[in-house]
């Protein structure tokens, strides 16, 4: 049809060339002003209830809202950035706006940077290790992951331990993951420790950095009889 053709043709090449992009926080308080699209796109504000200017129905117009009065897009309800983009670094919800006599169209986006709103978490709040007292001062023992769902700079960082006298902390750190291992660097005596506790706390970048922690149990066992 003419409509398609003109839409395809068109309009589209216009979106390219003159989308708005706005910015806003995610879980911004409804009722928070993101941008002025009459300013934004050059619209009359006296055309807009006339000439039925309305944000096009899509799934991401559930989100925000439109005063025709101010020309202002607001938020209308939190944004749950981990929920829509899970953990992509870029986060963007893409929208149009229709008016009529005569037809236009206006393609703009909205970006949502995240917010250090989730901790480090492990999947359990304690973990059991089993731990020769035959090994050997250097060897590595690896712990379980801690999962960060937000992104970018809030996203886990590293790890702690404990201070003790038997074990210390070895992070692997890299642009996608974060782990850590245990190094023995003191050699174990089953009569003296038994079973050693160790706290492993994950850390993230958010200012302020927010933790999560995990129980560590090492039971220390016979000649031979490690199993991890």
């Amino acid at each position: 049809t003419m409509l398609s053709d003109f839409y395809h043709f068109g309009i589209s090449r216009r979106f390219r060339d003159n989308g708005v992009v706005y910015s806003v926080s995610e879980e911004a308080n409804p009722g928070t002003t993101v941008g002025n699209l009459v300013k934004d796109f050059n619209l009359n504000i006296q055309d807009l209830e006339v000439r039925g200017f309305h944000i096009v129905p899509g799934p991401n117009k559930r989100y925000f809202d439109f005063n025709t009065k101010t020309g202002n897009l607001h938020v209308r309800e939190r944004i749950d950035r981990e929920e829509i983009c899970e953990q992509h670094i870029k986060c963007s919800l893409p929208l149009e706006a229709m008016i009529s006599s005569p037809l236009n169209i206006y393609r703009f986006e909205i970006r949502v940077f995240d917010i250090n709103d989730n901790a480090p978490a492990f999947r359990t709040s304690i973990t059991n290790l089993n731990v020769s007292e035959s090994a050997i001062p250097g060897e590595r023992f690896p712990l379980q992951s801690a999962f960060d769902a937000d992104v970018s700079s809030n996203s886990l960082k590293s790890y702690k331990l404990s201070p003790n006298e038997h074990f210390s902390l070895d992070v692997q750190g890299g642009e996608q993951s974060v782990s850590a291992e245990l190094v023995l660097h003191k050699a174990l005596d089953r009569e003296k420790h038994p079973v050693i506790q160790l706290t492993l706390t994950a850390v993230d970048g958010g200012k302020p950095p927010k933790s999560g922690t995990i129980q560590i149990v090492i039971n220390v066992t016979l000649h031979g009889a490690e199993t991890h």
